[in-house]
Parts: structure tokens; sequence; C-alpha cells
């Protein structure tokens, strides 16, 4: 949970070449209480995570000059605090869920989607990861 004087909107950058599925992912955010920045492929992706520091990202896959793989790679030799990104798009074979959580995303979801899951796929990312149990010795 957020301390109270910290209840500034979270911004996502939400990539995607389909400027249909950008204006449907930034009205789904803003009524969900983030503030949103876009952009259209890969390259203006990584300038934007430069000079915004956004707090996730949502990004497609299929996209010109960098496609969402080559953002995600680029992104894991970054310094920087990287953003925890949900990848959304219309490949969902198992290789590409794979490839991309390997890559460094958090999340995975295909398109077409639910409005509520991807709210709720968002939230997510800004949970903390759960504590690993300990596996159990035996005496």
């Amino acid at each position: 949970m957020r301390p109270l004087h910290d209840l500034k909107p979270r911004q996502i950058l939400v990539v995607d070449d389909d400027s249909d599925v950008i204006d449907l992912i930034t009205t789904r955010l803003i009524v969900g209480g983030y503030k949103v920045a876009t952009a259209r492929n890969g390259a203006e992706a990584m300038r934007a995570l430069k000079d915004l520091r956004p707090d996730a990202m949502v990004l497609d896959i299929n996209m010109p000059i960098v496609d969402g793989f080559g953002v995600l790679e680029w992104m894991r030799n970054l310094s920087t605090v990287k953003p925890p990104t949900l990848v959304l798009t219309a490949r969902h074979n198992a290789q590409d869920v794979a490839k991309a959580i390997r890559l460094g995303a958090k999340d995975y979801l295909a398109k077409p989607f639910d409005d509520r899951m991807l709210l709720a796929r968002v939230a997510r990312l800004f949970r903390a990861p759960l504590p690993r149990v300990p596996e159990p010795v035996e005496l």
C-alpha cells in the first residue's frame, strides 16, 4: 500500500503501433486513475523510457523499427530502474510468452482483452513480490 502523501497518479507508458489500440488502452487507464504517456514503436518507447521514467509500461510485441522483444532486451542492459512491464499483444503462443518473461516482462496479456482484466494486470505490476518460502529441511 502506498503512503497517503504519495497519492499522485502513477504514469504508465503505453506502446503500440495501432492508434485505435492506444486510444482504447489510454482511455481505460485514465478511467482507472493512471496518468498515460504513449509511444507508437519501440524506438519511441526507448526514448520515452529515458526521458519520462514511467512507473510501468504496457508493451506490444509486433511493432515497426524496434519490436517489443527488442525493447525488453534493451531494458535488460539499462543501469537505471526498469519499469515493470505488461506485454499486451495478439501473439499468445507459449514460446512468445516464455521469451517475454525471460527478457524481463512481469506479466503477459493477449488481445483482445477485457477492460477489468487489463486494469487488474496493471495494478498487479505494482505489487511487491511475495517472499520465497524456504524448502523444508528433512531431520
